[in-house]
């Protein structure tokens, strides 16, 4: 895949409205689009980019896990990162609202794991991680929201279970297509997020919500029954001892056996 294949052009004038000076850029080869943009911020520049890449040699998920999509030839992943500086009241439910409009965008089966993972018929398709950086130039922060989304199937045997791909749920989407359909929704609400919060967002997110209602147990050992995000978009779970707001990032939820 070249340069040539990818929309740039379509991205940028979709975007350039709501991000004055923004563009969009391919690498075809990079460690991780979150660390090259970082990098970048540190050195002075921080304005509004779409950075992505062919191919990633050290992609990364949350909580310091390595993103196996990333160690896969080129065209089997859609991996990229918006950077831009972002200045909201409070920035609780960023991913969420992230994971919203990339899900919006794509197909209304996906759903939503909180907090940063897309989910299709019980199975990852794709992640986000997003990351700041204070710089001297920047208003607010400077933030990184990367993006990893399965685009065809994922081979190998390092998963427990297989992840999900996004032609099997609309063979049309390849890595260029997906991109143009999400990139302009996600630069929207981002800027909405960082006007008015995750709060106006709660509703839509449980609509979406991969486990609300269902039992499910948390990395910390805590069990009970998932109810959605509230307003700030913590994590809902009734348990024998009464309602719990999850709001640590570090802290994993999965359906209880």
């Amino acid at each position: 895949m070249t340069t040539s294949h990818w929309p740039l052009e379509a991205i940028t004038q979709a975007a350039l409205p709501w991000l004055p000076g923004f563009k969009a850029e391919v690498l075809p080869e990079v460690d991780s689009t979150n660390s090259e943009l970082l990098r970048r911020a540190r050195q002075g520049h921080t304005e509004p980019t779409l950075l992505v890449a062919e191919a990633q040699t050290a992609g990364r998920g949350r909580m310091g896990r390595t993103w196996q999509s990333a160690i896969q030839e080129p065209g089997r992943a859609l991996t990229f990162s918006l950077g831009l500086p972002l200045a909201p009241a409070d920035w609780s439910g960023l991913s969420l609202a992230v994971g919203l409009a990339v899900a919006d965008s794509l197909h209304p089966d996906i759903r939503i794991k909180w907090p940063n993972d897309l989910w299709w018929e019980g199975r990852k398709l794709a992640g986000i991680l997003i990351e700041t950086a204070g710089t001297a130039q920047a208003a607010g922060r400077f933030v990184v929201i990367g993006i990893g989304i399965n685009v065809l199937p994922l081979e190998g045997s390092a998963f427990s279970t297989p992840p999900a791909w996004l032609t099997a749920i609309d063979p049309a989407l390849n890595a260029p297509a997906a991109l143009l359909r999400l990139a302009a929704p996600l630069v929207r609400a981002v800027k909405a997020f960082e006007r008015d919060g995750f709060a106006p967002l709660a509703e839509r997110f449980n609509a979406r919500d991969a486990f609300s209602g269902l039992d499910v147990k948390l990395s910390d050992g805590t069990e009970g029954r998932a109810l959605g995000v509230g307003p700030s978009g913590a994590l809902r779970v009734q348990t024998g001892a009464g309602l719990r707001e999850i709001i640590s990032s570090e802290v994993s939820v999965r359906p209880a056996p």
